[in-house]
């Protein structure tokens, strides 16, 4: 008993104290982005728009594709459940809200954790075992201004406009198999969609997707930053990174769902 007290204990600690190191470097990572030009030290765009293209650009694909599936998927569910009540004609507004407020912000976190994350931390976890990150504080060059700011401004720009993306695909993915299954026009479809939705509907997914896109961010560069040594540590940090980041894009989810719902 005792020595299974002492390991939550130890783990307890650990985990208070990789979250102070997360939280510092998310403040310092927005100090460059926001004062970093007052130092004549700013956040290169030139290294921002490389991110959002590996970030956002070379994800549309598989975003559109898997938010199209979801979309149809949650016509699908939706029209056989409501079929039992005669209400079929109320899956347009169900899945309007459930796509912009939920499932369009979770795929995408999940998918960004899992694509992007995975590799920023096996990039800075090969510069920290290459001791390139060394090299970079040696020449007087920051880290976190020169590899955590850019990803963290690219995820808060792409992640968000993922969510947009992920949004339209779902509907019209939706609206296809609705148009086929109850015999209803894609016009039809489309306007009831921009009748049942508002603004705050759009506002609750691009807040949660701007928070998904902080997280990433930060998780996958204090892994790499506190990689583990060898090529083995580099494979332990990545899996872990993208564990971390799905865990706290649900649970961050849940708590987003519970207080904008209120």
């Amino acid at each position: 008993m005792r020595m299974f007290i002492e390991r939550v204990g130890r783990a307890s600690v650990n985990g208070v104290i990789e979250f102070g190191y997360v939280v510092m470097l998310l403040v310092e990572s927005l100090k460059w982005i926001l004062l970093g030009y007052k130092r004549r030290q700013p956040v290169h765009l030139s290294a921002v728009a490389r991110e959002i293209v590996l970030i956002g650009v070379l994800a549309v694909p598989i975003v559109s594709v898997l938010s199209f599936a979801v979309g149809t998927m949650l016509a699908i569910q939706t029209i056989h459940t409501l079929k039992t009540f005669g209400q079929e004609g109320f899956v347009v507004d169900a899945v309007a809200l459930a796509v912009t407020r939920e499932f369009s912000p979770l795929i995408v976190g999940i998918l960004v954790a899992g694509r992007s994350g995975s590799a920023i931390t096996a990039r800075i976890g090969t510069m920290h075992e290459s001791q390139e990150i060394d090299a970079l504080r040696v020449i007087g060059i920051n880290p976190v201004r020169y590899l955590g700011a850019p990803v963290l401004l690219a995820m808060m720009i792409a992640v968000p406009c993922l969510a947009i993306l992920g949004d339209l695909m779902g509907i019209v993915g939706s609206g296809l198999y609705t148009s086929l299954e109850l015999g209803m026009s894609m016009d039809t479809y489309l306007e009831k969609t921009l009748n049942a939705l508002v603004w705050d509907d759009l506002r609750q997914g691009l807040i949660k997707s701007t928070v998904f896109g902080m997280i990433i961010a930060m998780i996958s560069v204090s892994n790499g930053f506190q990689v583990g040594s060898g090529a083995e540590g580099v494979g332990r940090s990545t899996t872990r990174s993208v564990v971390l980041a799905i865990s706290f894009i649900v649970l961050a989810d849940m708590i987003f769902t519970f207080y904008l719902t209120h």
